[in-house]
Order: structure tokens, then sequence, then C-alpha cells
């Protein structure tokens, strides 16, 4: 097993939108469904909240330096930039901050404007991620989001304007009514305001949502093997890595936040319905790895502000058993693999016994055994979970 702590991360969640988009899982909620509007979010309410949620989660992590801040939602941009100050202060007086530390926002356009962007960045946030998903009015209109084309472009040049010199779009494919071209057309407006970073997930429709429950026609799958390749093809050619799955990016900007879940770092979670992993020495020199979730309703996370009971919704001990399919969910997902060692130290598994389980998987195709290292084939990383069966069930 590790014999030192992972890098750290902190995750921030904003459990607000304007509009609760049909396709989504997140936790999210319309405000004037709580009793608040997007003009009268309890910003210095949630902002105690999130600060004794912290203070509750140090007794694990004193001390330790944070890598990379991430915010999300829920649309984050809806909280004000001095709310972001005065938030991001405070932690820093709680936790030492890495130099050159990595801090992201998720925004959607349509809830930002020139103003903002410039007291985001002053607060100190220096990467954006903005929540484009598509430039096509048919598709955003399918989609139920509240922008347009035109607004998106402008997000983007609002951006750059306030000194945002680290940008992530992200896009959706397979969307109602997506032909393979006009996938394209998408990868090719984002291409042309110029991301240091691109996501480009395929649309799921996932359990709990509108779409699950009232399915919109979407692509055939020949289609989609079509939009799947010829996007790849088209980001790979305007220099664009792909680096895990659903994640693309221009030299040196991959984002290390996702890098360090990915890499089963240790990232701290608050808010309403954040999700934490801490490793930690227990009180009999056990090493322990635990992850614990928040009260997830917006109005029931508040109240639980000055409650012997914290914020924890729950927590659970991971077990040794279960580490190689957690790791694996993981490291797998990244395109560079894991090198075997790494699989060891974190696992507590010798490589010979995974390579053993895994025998199976390599003839079908979906894994590439390398000297030293392990990584999905592209086949692999299109059908990961029949890769992670492997693990689990051989």
């Amino acid at each position: 097993m590790a014999d030192k702590l992972p890098p750290l991360s902190l995750y921030i969640h904003t459990p607000w939108c304007v509009r609760k988009c049909p396709y989504c899982d997140f936790n999210s909620h319309e405000p004037g469904t709580h009793g608040f509007t997007p003009r009268d979010l309890p910003e210095a309410a949630y902002l105690d909240a999130l600060l004794q949620d912290l203070d509750n989660d140090l007794v694990l992590a004193a001390g330790r330096e944070i890598q990379t801040i991430f915010i999300g939602g829920g649309t984050p941009s809806l909280l004000s930039p001095a709310f972001y100050d005065s938030l991001l202060k405070a932690i820093n007086a709680r936790l030492p901050f890495a130099n050159g530390i990595e801090i992201t926002l998720e925004a959607n356009p349509g809830t930002t404007e020139q103003e903002r962007f410039i007291g985001y960045r002053k607060a100190g946030i220096n990467r954006l991620s903005l929540g484009i998903q598509s430039f096509q009015p048919d598709q955003l209109h399918a989609l139920g989001r509240i922008h347009n084309g035109d607004e998106a472009v402008t997000a983007v040049t609002q951006a750059r304007q306030a000194g945002f010199s680290n940008i992530n779009i992200d896009l959706m494919h397979g969307l109602p009514g997506q032909t393979p071209q006009l996938a394209m057309d998408d990868i090719n407006q984002a291409l042309a305001l110029a991301p240091e970073h691109l996501s480009w997930y395929q649309l799921t429709l996932e359990p709990n949502t509108a779409f699950h429950s009232h399915p919109p026609a979407l692509p055939e799958e020949e289609a989609l093997w079509d939009i799947q390749d010829k996007g790849h093809q088209l980001l790979e050619q305007a220099g664009f890595k792909r680096y895990e799955i659903s994640a693309y990016a221009s030299d040196n900007h991959q984002s290390r936040h996702n890098l360090n879940y990915w890499q089963f770092g240790d990232y701290l979670g608050i808010g309403a319905g954040a999700h934490g992993k801490l490793s930690y020495i227990d009180e009999n020199g056990q090493w322990r790895i635990e992850r614990r979730w928040k009260t997830r309703q917006p109005d029931a996370y508040l109240k639980r502000t000055g409650d012997l009971r914290g914020f924890i919704a729950g927590k659970q001990l991971i077990n040794a058993d279960e580490l190689p399919l957690e790791f694996a969910m993981n490291a797998l997902r990244l395109t560079d693999g894991v090198a075997l060692d790494t699989w060891g130290a974190n696992t507590g598994q010798a490589p010979a016994m995974l390579l053993a389980r895994l025998q199976s998987a390599e003839k079908k195709g979906l894994l590439m055994q390398m000297p030293e290292k392990l990584r999905a084939s592209p086949q692999g990383l299109l059908f990961l979970n029949e890769l992670l069966a492997s693990i689990s069930n051989d």
C-alpha cells in the first residue's frame, strides 16, 4: 500500500441552477423550488455553511496542502465574485495553497457578463470551464439550455478579455436531432474560440432525469460511431491530445483537478451533496481510505449550520478487497493507463495477480499490456464497464 498521503484537492458544490436541464443527474436545484430566486441566493448563509463544513473535515486533513480547487454545480456563476473572494481567502486561512494552484469555476453562458468574469479572476480563480454543450439552436433547445450560440461565443470572448488564459469548453454529442455534420460543426466552432481544453461527452440517459422518463429520439448507433470517429480525428488534427475518455487538451493544459481524481488522489468535498475521498492513518496505525458525502438538499444543508451532527449524510471505508476495482474505475479512464508498480502501491494487489485476472479482457481486445504498464485499448475506453467487469469478476 501507499506509504505517503496522495495529493489533496478540494471540490466545492454550488447546487443552484436557473433551470434544471432534462439530461442532468447532478445535484442541481432551481432556486424557486427551495424558496430562493436567482437574484436572491443565500450567499452569506451558504458561505458560513461551507466553511463550517470544511472545518469539520479538517480533522482528517489539517495542514495538508491543496493542489487544486474545483467549484462545480449546479451553476457556480450564479454566485457573485465577492462570494468567491471571501470563500477562497477563508479556505486559504485554514489550509495552505500549493504554488501554482489550479482553481476552476464552472460557468454557464447566460449567467455571466464581463464584470463577473473580471471579478472571478480577481478573486483568484484562474481556470474557467464553460458549459456550452452545443452551438446549434435546435440542440440547445432540446437540451433545455438557457443560452444560444451567440451568447456562448460572447462568454468565451469576455472571459479572455477578463484575463482567463486557461479555458475549458464542455460539448456534448449524440444529441437529439444531431447529425455527424452538426456534431463536427460544434467542434469546429469550439476550436475557432481556441480553448486550452475541450471536454467532449456523449449524452447518456441517466436515471432520475426527465430524459430517462421521456427519452428523446437519439442518433442511431452507426451515426454515433461516425460522430465519435470523426470528432476524435478532428480534435487530434487540431493539436488536442485525448488523455481521458472524454477529455482533450492542448500542451500542458490537462485538468489537474480531474487528473487527481483519476490518479486516485484525495479530495475534500464541501457543499450540498458534495463527495470526498480521504486517506489517513487511524488511531491504531492502520492506513484507511474513506469516502464521505454531504447532505444533498440545499435547504436541509443550510439548516445543518451550527448543528452538532455536521453536514455528513454518510461515509464508508473502502475495504482492501474493493481497492482494485475502485482504483481501476479511475486509472483506466486515462489513455496513458497505469504503471504496474503504481497499481500495486495503491491497491496492495500484486501485479501478477492483476494480470491473471485480466486475461479475458486482453483476449477481447479491451486491454493493452505494455512493459511495466497497463492501459485500456481504444475499444476498452469505449466499453470501460466491460473491462472493469473483468477486474471484479474474473
